[in-house]
């Protein structure tokens, strides 16, 4: 345990985060009440930081589609408690699981059941961001330092001590830290910054489904709020490459809408063939309602969409004054809207890590249980995506293929089964582990199939029905 950690109760101590990413803005605010009265949390980024909903630099995942699964609402509740309010008030979408849901998974179309048990919150990355920094940056505790490179960390094998930084004229000085959160995503150097300080032997997994992700901003043609998301899913049964895609409501009257495609379908930038592109799917409900909608946006393209994790508590060596969060330690294939989730829920972790108290090995509990934070996560979209005939990686072996059928099982019962819906839900909202849906009811629930019949269409209200047929004109939209 490092000096400053043991007198951060007397007095006060600095914290350096590295990235002012979501992840970095969750590690703050994990943090700041820990940090004493005089003490001081300090998130160093290499680019500009807008003060509202505007693009920031370093993040080409915000073209896509974004939600707080419940898990990740509760979360961000616990460190930041108000947040989900000044999201809706801002024009973000609460979306009630699967109430507002229009979804055909592989195994047929979900209900939308009239109880609603979870729920979703959707906006667009900007805004998310831009209500999290404003919350974070009202404690003054919390400052920003842009335009600063960490080109490496402090210390030795026992114990980070800060960060060497490199100013934009290219000028590097040290910043002292008692400690340092690595937030700085995909990109990060951590890996090579522990070889610096002759910490060896990380391991890495990674599962590359190949997918491509396309996405655009609409404006709708329905009333926004209240509307469904609506979602086609790719099966993994069936030949030829996998493709998926979604159109989530967001604010401001606009949908954002993503498509998603394996090696052999993927899409492209090309805007007159994105509409086609979604027709190609395995119903045609997302290139329908598109084609009543006025595109506010070009196409953006994102091909880095690996599922990724470094095993840093496995290491066997952890230094003091060091915490690694968010895509530093893991990053998912955005198909399965987990990375801001799990990305919080470590910040929690690290918050009720150094809630026990400071003591020796403070910074490697922290990292198991940021890595315990990660696990389920992993599970769902690893174990999804390696069924996929162009996935590199992993393949699956008698185990997972008997999981898969099995869990494919439970999901056709949830399309007629409220509880099995429910307890899949629990699983996917990252608020139960996935061993749960293993235990005898659930067992039994998966045996005796769905309660309802199949449902042969997309599921929508009378009263969107009507919105819907009266875009149309004389020609209905499918049902």
């Amino acid at each position: 345990m490092s000096d400053g950690l043991r007198a951060s109760r007397a007095g006060g101590c600095r914290v350096v985060v590295v990235g002012a990413s979501m992840a970095g803005m969750l590690a703050a605010a994990a943090v700041k009440d820990h940090v004493g009265s005089v003490g001081s949390v300090e998130i160093v980024e290499a680019h500009e930081v807008p003060e509202g909903p505007e693009p920031r630099t370093g993040v080409p995942q915000a073209v896509h589609i974004h939600f707080l699964q419940t898990g990740g609402i509760e979360a961000v509740e616990a460190l930041l408690p108000g947040t989900g309010d000044l999201l809706t008030a801002a024009g973000a979408h609460r979306i009630p699981v699967t109430t507002n849901m229009v979804v055909h998974s592989p195994e047929g179309w979900y209900r939308r059941w009239r109880r609603s048990t979870h729920q979703l919150i959707s906006a667009s990355r900007d805004l998310m961001d831009s209500v999290v920094r404003k919350q974070v940056f009202a404690d003054p505790r919390v400052g920003l330092r842009t335009h600063t490179k960490v080109v490496g960390l402090l210390g030795d094998r026992r114990a980070v001590t800060g960060v060497r930084l490199r100013a934009a004229d290219g000028t590097e000085t040290d910043l002292r830290a008692d400690l340092v959160v690595d937030a700085s995503g995909r990109a990060t150097r951590l890996p090579r910054w522990l070889e610096g300080l002759g910490i060896t032997g990380l391991t890495q997994d990674e599962v590359d489904s190949g997918l491509v992700y396309a996405s655009r901003v609409y404006r709708a043609p329905v009333p926004a709020r209240d509307w469904p998301f609506v979602g086609v899913q790719a099966d993994p049964r069936l030949p030829g490459p996998a493709k998926s895609g979604g159109i989530l409501p967001i604010e401001g009257g606009r949908w954002h809408v993503s498509l998603m495609g394996a090696p052999g379908g993927r899409p492209t930038r090309a805007p007159d063939a994105f509409v086609p592109f979604a027709r190609t799917l395995r119903h045609p409900v997302l290139a329908d309602l598109l084609t009543h909608a006025e595109p506010l946006t070009d196409v953006a393209v994102t091909h880095s969409t690996a599922n990724r994790r470094h095993h840093y508590e496995r290491l066997r060596a952890w230094p003091e004054g060091l915490v690694a969060l968010g895509d530093s330690v893991a990053a998912f294939n955005p198909v399965y809207g987990q990375g801001m989730s799990v990305a919080v829920q470590g910040a929690l972790a690290l918050r009720d890590v150094w809630a026990d108290g400071p003591a020796p090995g403070l910074a490697r509990r922290a990292q198991r249980a940021v890595a315990r934070s990660v696990d389920a996560a992993w599970a769902l979209s690893t174990g999804q995506d390696i069924h996929f005939s162009t996935t590199n990686g992993r393949r699956p072996g008698v185990a997972d293929r008997l999981l898969h059928r099995y869990v494919s099982r439970l999901s056709r019962t949830a399309t007629g089964s409220f509880h099995a819906a429910t307890a899949l839900t629990d699983v996917l909202a990252l608020q139960a582990p996935p061993t749960s849906l293993v235990g005898p009811r659930m067992l039994l629930t998966a045996l005796a199939g769905p309660l309802r019949p199949p449902l042969d269409e997309p599921c929508f209200t009378e009263a969107e029905r009507r919105l819907l047929d009266k875009l149309a004109g004389p020609e209905p939209v499918e049902r």
